[in-house]
């Protein structure tokens, strides 16, 4: 006879695992940003004293980082970022032009007007953190808008695909860009997406998200088109 949950000894979600989550964000959009370097060892400890939480749920949220392949354990030491190759890096663009640009592209047109301007303050959340040079709340805020954009398409399978890929990605460029002010310039290009969208401009959609792919995949190699 199976037993009921009160009997499994579970601890209790809420706090601690939205504490665990908060941290692999974070560490997810440092890894994606390059601000942390494949070949270098990270322990939870250190990284724990720089968010101000115990090593625990950021020992937690590595482990689920190495689960997906973004890092990988270095026995008594801590956890090592995962080297990505430059046929790597091209294989997850081709990927992301092959699934984002015609299911975006079909948006145009049949989504509804209003569903695509509440992701217009997402936009300017990252042209705002572009100029601040706030890589972080850049990275993190590209992804959200890329994910609910693609959101739109009713396609949940896709969007964890395109989420997988993206975490894999390496921006290295960033810092450069963030730091010669033309960081800037990528960010715009989300309000423009957003404005062939809303206009139902399908051949501008493509056109502009391709030049988009294209041109963060210039960043992931450190040297932006």
């Amino acid at each position: 006879m199976a037993r009921g949950a009160e009997g499994l000894g579970l601890p209790a979600v809420g706090e601690r695992l939205s504490l665990r989550e908060q941290v692999a964000q974070a560490l997810r959009g440092a890894l994606v940003a390059g601000e942390m370097r494949p070949g270098v060892v990270y322990s939870a400890p250190v990284l724990a004293a720089q968010f101000g939480v115990s090593a625990t749920p950021v020992r937690e949220a590595m482990l689920d980082l190495a689960k997906e392949g973004l890092v990988e354990a270095v026995r008594n030491k801590g956890f090592r970022v995962t080297e990505m190759s430059e046929r790597d890096l091209d294989e997850i663009m081709e990927l992301r032009q092959l699934i984002e640009v015609p299911t975006v592209s079909r948006l145009a047109g049949q989504v509804p007007v209003p569903e695509l301007e509440s992701l217009r303050p997402l936009a300017r959340e990252i042209v705002s953190a572009a100029e601040r040079g706030d890589l972080l709340t850049y990275v993190n805020a590209d992804l959200r808008f890329h994910l609910e954009l693609l959101g739109l398409s009713g396609n949940a399978r896709l969007v964890e695909v395109v989420r997988d890929l993206r975490a894999r990605a390496r921006l290295y460029g960033l810092r450069g860009l963030a730091d010669k002010g033309l960081l800037a310039h990528s960010a715009r290009e989300h309000l423009d997406l957003l404005d062939a969208l809303v206009q139902g401009d399908s051949s501008a959609v493509e056109h502009l998200l391709r030049h988009h792919i294209q041109h963060v995949r210039g960043i992931w190699a450190n040297h932006p088109e």
